[in-house]
């Protein structure tokens, strides 16, 4: 009902809203009207959203309270968008936070996409109790600082997210064992080029550093 637009709005700030409900984007439109042209709301749905288009190729910020079933699909469209924003700050989900920003050896796919892009951290947790019917979770707010400098190459990060999907679905397995059978090579190679490279090939994926992880998207796809 755009309680939280009313907020930044109400700040100073300029607002680019993305809804894909017709019906609440029409009240958005009416009720937020009073904020002039520092408010334009785009309808569309946020993981396909053209980032570019909305943002003109300028330095911005996302703000939003994520539709907790899409949260990981729209979080990723904006950090790995041509122009990705500065900043993300968003309510998803208290177990998706902690997934987003744990540390090895507790890493997930989803943590090492979260932190391969961003310094992430959970700026707080939001009870149940704040919510209108309250839900049967509990949610937090987490702030994703995007980094300027990535140390891969688009190329690059495609075959370390390729590697670490295979390694995941494995996740029992040693890395060495998970990535030889999702490359259908043979294990006594992969071992080998992990432990060229400084890796221990008896790590699980989820103790593997995001350093780690950069360095086998360079040595094993090569």
């Amino acid at each position: 009902m755009g309680i939280l637009s009313r907020e930044l709005l109400g700040r100073g700030v300029s607002l680019t809203g993305v809804e894909l409900d017709r019906d609440l984007a029409k009240f958005l439109r009416e009720d937020l009207a009073p904020f002039g042209d520092r408010f334009t709301l785009v309808e569309r749905d946020a993981r396909h959203v053209d980032v570019d288009l909305i943002t003109e190729g300028q330095p911005y910020q996302v703000v939003a309270n994520l539709p907790y079933s899409v949260a990981t699909v729209v979080i990723r469209h904006f950090v790995e968008a041509a122009n990705n924003p500065t900043r993300l700050t968003v309510m998803v989900q208290r177990e998706v936070a902690e997934r987003m920003t744990a540390p090895p050896p507790d890493l997930s796919l989803l943590g090492l996409a979260t932190q391969f892009y961003a310094d992430a951290r959970i700026a707080f947790i939001v009870p149940k109790d704040v919510f209108l019917p309250p839900p049967k979770v509990e949610s937090a707010v987490v702030r994703m600082d995007i980094r300027t400098d990535f140390p891969l190459t688009l190329e690059q990060r495609d075959h370390m997210f390729a590697l670490a999907t295979m390694a995941f679905q494995r996740k029992r397995k040693t890395i060495a064992n998970g990535l030889s059978q999702g490359l259908d090579r043979p294990k006594a190679d992969i071992e080998t080029a992990l432990s060229d490279a400084g890796i221990d090939p008896q790590k699980r994926p989820q103790a593997l550093s995001v350093d780690e992880w950069t360095i086998i998207a360079r040595t094993i796809a090569a």
